[in-house]
């Protein structure tokens, strides 16, 4: 059974997309992005509310909107507290990193051009821009595959028809001014999902039953209710506060704000950002506490990734008007991150590949055009991540964060560390990609959480040795 028609659903997805294009259209057509900088980076004048409802938007992806809600379903108190915690850490350490990058690099773009201004190493460079890439690129699978699984369940439309749609919607207003465009949609996606989530959380607790049958299903499925269960916080806690904090750090996204917010209001910003993040994961776990509860008789048609456990609560308890409301909301999610993914992914390009684009109409040309290309591909991926069985949206954010780990220790000490080696960055990543994650694949494929936590710290260890090993003897004669 299908709540939505599937007309009715594709005039929902293009109401949106047309939406969002004509608000950037509208807000941008003053400000020309006829420079790289105002492309790339908004002119470098983005003020702490709009920056810091940017940061909220673009980190309230497919995980925060659907993988919250599993983990308050699945494991009660314990599984959301050790998924919104280590976010909002993730964006509140930017408050001291991004003034950081910005003393060192004032006018720079991307942190892969600080780390070989920093160690003026080409090999390092080239092994930094594998996972903030791939972080990019994954980072628009997840958005396509999440958000067309949700429409696919909510109106039977195929996935082959919601994901390249969704792509679309966002590529468009993307195109017009870059990280603008980006920054605008965001501030507007964010208060629609406070608004929309303040009209449907509390209709949904009043025909569900309340307090008392939220309270129900407080401990999840598996019945925990001890927020530090020594359990979640091994399985699940280490590798996902490592994953979201190596994630944030080894994400342009925020290292593009970093560079784009006004120097002065860069810690302002961040924090701001990382509070009105956190609200939503927390209010959304209330679904997963009450699919939990099992009073209720909620659960998933067979064949349905159980990320989307929250979709079928909404739809379960509420008429169909509210249902239309909550896929906005989480359009405005999903779109949030799909269009930072890409204005990152072209600020990567256009700075730290195609670096012969030194004119203001070729950086721009060529950020478009690394858009495009980024969108293609990842929705290439999203396509194949239909045929893995037994592939979930939790084991690929897995992947993409763990890949991300590999750079984390080396990224923060090139910021504070004078005695940072080139040799120590590059071996330590190099044997992390190549012996670090097939293992920890491997512990997702056999699903023994024993090798994936210890696949996880062997990657922090790993790079972190190489590093303090491998350090600079004339340090002192460094500027």
């Amino acid at each position: 059974m299908f709540y939505i028609s599937q007309t009715s659903g594709l005039i929902s997805l293009i109401g949106f997309g047309i939406t969002m294009t004509a608000l950037t259209y509208y807000f941008a057509k003053k400000r020309a992005s006829n420079t790289k900088t105002e492309f790339l980076l908004a002119s470098r004048e983005v003020g702490w509310k709009s920056g810091g409802a940017s940061i909220a938007a673009s980190w309230l992806w497919a995980p925060a909107l659907f993988i919250s809600v599993q983990m308050a379903y699945e494991t009660g108190l314990a599984g959301i507290f050790w998924f919104t915690a280590p976010n909002i850490v993730a964006l509140a350490i930017f408050a001291i990193l991004a003034p950081k990058i910005r003393e060192k690099l004032p006018e720079g773009f991307t942190l892969p051009q600080y780390i070989q201004e920093r160690l003026k190493s080409k090999r390092v460079h080239r092994i930094y821009l594998f996972p903030y890439f791939f972080y990019q690129l994954m980072a628009i699978t997840v958005q396509l595959f999440a958000g067309g699984s949700f429409v696919s369940l909510l109106t039977g439309i195929s996935l082959t028809i919601t994901m390249p749609i969704l792509a679309i919607i966002a590529l468009t207003y993307t195109l017009i001014s870059g990280l603008r465009a980006s920054v605008i949609t965001d501030v507007v996606q964010l208060v629609l999902i406070f608004a929309i989530g303040a009209l449907i959380l509390p209709m949904t607790w009043s025909v569900g039953g309340g307090t008392s049958a939220i309270m129900a299903g407080i401990g999840g499925l598996a019945g925990i209710k001890n927020i530090f269960d020594p359990g979640v916080a091994f399985s699940f806690g280490i590798v996902t506060s490592i994953g979201l904090i190596a994630g944030a750090i080894s994400d342009q996204q925020y290292w593009q704000r970093a560079f784009a917010i006004k120097k002065k209001e860069l810690k302002k910003s961040f924090l701001a950002g990382a509070v009105m993040f956190g609200i939503v994961p927390i209010a959304l776990s209330t679904l997963g506490f009450l699919a939990a509860n099992p009073t209720l008789g909620i659960s998933l048609p067979d064949g349905v990734d159980v990320s989307m456990i929250g979709v079928q609560v909404i739809t379960s308890l509420l008429p169909h008007w509210a249902v239309y409301l909550f896929i906005v909301m989480l359009l405005a999610g999903l779109s949030s991150t799909l269009d930072s993914g890409l204005a990152a992914a072209s600020s990567l390009w256009v700075t730290d590949i195609k670096k012969s684009a030194t004119l203001d109409t070729d950086a721009i040309k060529s950020a478009r055009k690394a858009m495009v290309g980024v969108t293609i591909v990842g929705l290439l991926v999203a396509f194949g991540v239909l045929y893995i069985p037994g592939f979930g949206l939790k084991h690929l954010w897995w992947v993409f964060n763990t890949i991300a780990a590999c750079v984390v220790v080396p990224t923060i000490l090139s910021l504070y560390w004078k005695k940072l080696d080139e040799r120590g960055v590059f071996w330590g990543i190099l044997v992390s990609f190549i012996v670090g994650i097939p293992l920890f694949v491997y512990g997702n494929i056999i699903d023994k959480p024993i090798w994936i936590v210890s696949s996880t710290l062997f990657i922090i260890a790993i790079s972190t040795i190489f590093c303090v090993t491998m350090k600079q003897k004339a340090v002192y004669q460094q500027t």
